[in-house]
């Protein structure tokens, strides 16, 4: 089974703008509200493609209402912690003339200690040996910098595996506890060890000091370009196919989704990587927060390039 675990959910509201001007009155020519958080986005990916998933997170007041209602609708399993605290709402404006997006996130609700060990509690209780649990996103104020590390330390001597996808202080942080896979991106990796790196020889090194440190697979996202993969059979390089983008809002999400579902089904590392970035790629093509289609990525992996760098 895959749970997917998302600390601070979000009701994603997405708004079309003719030009979205600072300082000034814009008027919405459309809006949506959609689900949203990490772990919340890989658990619909997975349910889109055929999947069976679970979901666990902190919800409140009535965002978090509506996010229960959007899981349901979709026949998406969940337990969630309520709190008292409301479910943040992020804003994403899309300027429609000049083809750029602004996301302007709320840092989320207060959890307390207590919150924490019932969430923790119906985590573990949950989970069997094998399990592939997705942990991602950002930490709701009042939680610890190493909450992940600790999480990953409890699920993983359970025997299930951890993919790690956040950044800053909880990624550092969450390394320690040796996820089975984590994806950071460029900016991610590169704030991770202060420096720019500005070549694939150096993206590579500093993957690779990530895999030295007990982590199975490191996956480096470089958006349009693919990304890095390494792990015990090498270093990969993964060239995604060629496609109109609408969006790039939740192109990661996609990746790690796609790439949970294929490894949970057994299929080899290769495989489910080319499986990842063709679902990835699809999701590109879709406007606003809407995610891959499942005919699509059949088409596009074909598409999906991999080169052998060591």
């Amino acid at each position: 089974m895959i749970i997917t675990l998302t600390l601070n959910p979000a009701v994603d509201k997405t708004v079309k703008i003719s030009k979205f001007t600072l300082g000034a009155l814009n008027r919405i020519k459309a809006v949506r509200k959609d689900a949203g958080g990490k772990g919340i986005n890989v658990s619909k990916v997975i349910s889109e493609l055929g999947g069976e998933t679970k979901a666990f997170g902190f919800i409140g007041g009535s965002s978090g209402g509506f996010i229960k209602e959007s899981l349901s609708k979709l026949n998406i399993y969940h337990n969630f912690t309520l709190v008292k605290d409301d479910t943040r709402t992020n804003l994403k404006i899309i300027d429609i003339n000049n083809k750029q997006e602004t996301e302007v996130n709320e840092p989320g609700p207060q959890i307390t200690n207590i919150e924490l060990c019932k969430l923790e509690k119906g985590l573990l209780d949950s989970i069997d040996q094998n399990d592939l649990i997705i942990m991602g996103g950002s930490l709701p104020q009042g939680l610890p910098q190493n909450t992940y590390a600790s999480l990953i330390e409890e699920v993983q001597s359970k025997g299930a595996k951890v993919i790690l996808d956040t950044s800053n202080k909880p990624l550092i942080e969450g390394l320690k506890a040796k996820p089975y896979l984590v994806k950071p991106n460029l900016d991610e990796l590169e704030t991770l060890f202060n420096k720019r790196l500005d070549s694939i020889d150096k993206i590579v090194e500093s993957g690779k000091k990530l895999y030295q440190q007990g982590i199975k697979i490191v996956v480096i996202s470089l958006g349009g370009e693919g990304s890095i993969v390494i792990s015990r059979e090498g270093v990969w390089k993964i060239r995604p196919p060629k496609v109109k983008v609408a969006s790039t809002i939740g192109a990661g999400d996609t990746l790690v989704g796609s790439l949970s579902l294929k490894l949970n089904e057994g299929v080899d590392l290769k495989e489910a990587l080319l499986y990842a970035t063709a679902a990835s790629a699809s999701t590109v093509t879709k406007a606003g927060t809407q995610i891959c289609s499942k005919e699509e990525v059949k088409n596009l992996v074909k598409e999906v390039k991999i080169e052998i760098l060591e």
